[in-house]
């Protein structure tokens, strides 16, 4: 494997860049419109970033919230922001006004950054704002507004290295602080676990407001002395040609970005060519195995996957490179982490039951901002973190996700995972992709009610979909409705969202 110790005297994530502009300074570490932006020219660029921040009064413990896409001068503020000891707040422009302005309110920042020319919704955004161009060197392409006249400055924050907001996917969004020390562990073990090396391209089109874009792409891939081919936005005709043409040795995504490029294909008919590809990988959610058998015939590579969660800064669980799964596994703990499945006293359940998942390790956030009384609800005694994630560990180790634990459905008594109900339906070959949610009855029990969305073309006869169902699933696992949705919900990073479907049981189809 090629080196990807070098960094291990790192304090701060922005000394990833630092050492490389040192000892590789013209290798490449993006990629922007096809243009290289080598080491030596990020740091150069981010070292101007954090002047111009001081210039604008910023300093250790200020936020800076960063409205935007991936872009350049994205990273290059997001590591100015941290040579400075500020705390970047990257949230995704296309999130809605209501959405961005709450976490505005909420982390109080010293000034907000809009990447203007890599978004036309962060531009919208930085006009609500009343936003200027911040014409300084080492911002350009930015446009800047004050924050709120109550922002604060934290004591004692040199801990922090980034604030991100859950995506919100079963709760309100909450600010999560995660540390140097937990993005710099996982930034290792997540080099060391895929093999990368500097001669690797990492198709980076995962939001880099999201965990997964942030720790997993974005700072796992610059650890490595490897590089970032930066999109903005996600198309299924742009990845297929990055593919083909831009050396692209890495493809990581969510799963329903896997399900949109192989639909595209079937639609198209589109041409699929990946000569320098190497490494296929799927988070953020469970893994359907009807998706993992099309992906992995469609790229004629193994499909990885892995278990991870903004509060741990990264991945806990990740398949390995060199071994391959043919189950839909999570794969085995990285280093460093400890992890139980525990009933609901907070109990051990033995190997081979699901429980609900409990974690600690270096990479456990700090804890959420502003909130106390949340962090102490998520913390156990012993210092374990409830995730309220379900899952089971094998007599080997390798973890297999359940769903979430506010997801379970109780039918007549019985636990119903809907992720175990989803896969069944996606194998159906007129359905593109499922979600089941629970819908509460008036004698105390829960129906499980799917939603589904069809394949592009196809005609979803709900009567074979039941009777293909039957086949399959015990009578309470079976839904008692099934409702045929145009297009299911998701988060900008592409995660299911199942509270509109919620919000939908009270209407019937």
């Amino acid at each position: 494997m090629a080196e990807t110790a070098a960094p291990r005297g790192a304090a701060r994530i922005v000394d990833i860049p630092r050492y490389w502009a040192q000892h590789a300074p013209e290798a490449p570490a993006l990629f922007e419109d096809d243009r290289p932006v080598s080491f030596a020219v990020l740091a150069r660029r981010l070292e101007a970033a954090a002047h111009a921040l001081r210039d604008a009064g910023v300093g250790p413990g200020d936020r800076v919230m960063i409205v935007g896409e991936n872009c350049a001068a994205l990273v290059e503020s997001l590591f100015g922001a941290s040579a400075i000891g500020a705390w970047p707040v990257v949230v995704n422009a296309r999130l809605a006004p209501r959405e961005v302005d709450a976490v505005r309110t909420h982390c109080a920042p010293r000034l907000v950054l809009f990447t203007t020319r890599a978004s036309a919704e962060a531009g919208a955004h930085a006009g609500r704002w009343n936003a200027t161009d911040a014409g300084a060197p080492g911002l350009e392409g930015l446009r800047v507004a004050p924050g709120p006249e109550d922002a604060a400055r934290e004591a004692d924050a040199d801990e922090v290295a980034a604030l991100l907001y859950t995506s919100g996917t079963t709760d309100a969004p909450k600010g999560v602080m995660i540390s140097h020390r937990g993005l710099l562990h996982f930034a290792r073990v997540s080099a060391e676990s895929r093999q990368l090396g500097p001669a690797d391209r990492a198709y980076a089109v995962l939001p880099i407001s999201h965990i997964f874009g942030l720790a997993t792409m974005l700072l796992a891939t610059l650890y490595a002395g490897a590089s970032l081919y930066l999109r903005a936005r996600f198309d299924p005709g742009d990845v297929l040609h990055a593919l083909a043409e831009r050396e692209i040795t890495m493809l990581q995504g969510v799963p329903t970005m896997f399900g949109r490029i192989l639909a595209h294909v079937r639609e198209t008919g589109a041409h699929v060519a990946a000569p320098r590809l190497r490494y296929v990988y799927t988070g953020g959610a469970p893994l359907d195995p009807q998706l993992k058998r099309d992906v992995e015939a469609l790229f004629r590579q193994p499909l990885h996957h892995g278990y991870g969660l903004t509060e741990y800064a990264g991945s806990l669980f990740i398949t390995r490179a060199d071994a391959p799964r043919a189950d839909t596994s999570s794969g085995f703990i990285v280093d460093g982490a400890e992890l139980r499945a525990v009933d609901a006293e907070g109990r051990d359940v033995p190997r081979g039951q699901v429980g609900e998942l409990w974690i600690r390790g270096p990479g456990l956030m700090l804890g959420y901002y502003r909130a106390p009384e949340l962090t102490a609800e998520a913390f156990k005694p012993g210092a374990w973190y409830a995730t309220g994630d379900l899952g089971r560990l094998e007599a080997d180790g390798a973890l297999f996700l359940a769903g979430r634990s506010k997801d379970l459905v109780i039918h007549s008594g019985f636990n119903v995972y809907p992720v175990e109900v989803e896969a069944v339906i996606n194998s159906h070959p007129a359905v593109r992709l499922s979600a089941v949610v629970g819908r509460a009855t008036s004698d105390g029990n829960e129906d499980v009610i799917a939603f589904v969305e069809a394949k592009h073309g196809a005609q979803l006869d709900l009567a074979a979909l039941r009777e293909y169902l039957r086949e399959q699933l015990a009578p309470y696992k079976r839904p008692a409705e099934i409702r045929v949705i145009d297009a299911l919900p998701t988060t900008a990073s592409g995660k299911l969202l199942k509270q509109p479907l919620r919000a939908l049981l009270d209407t019937r189809s």
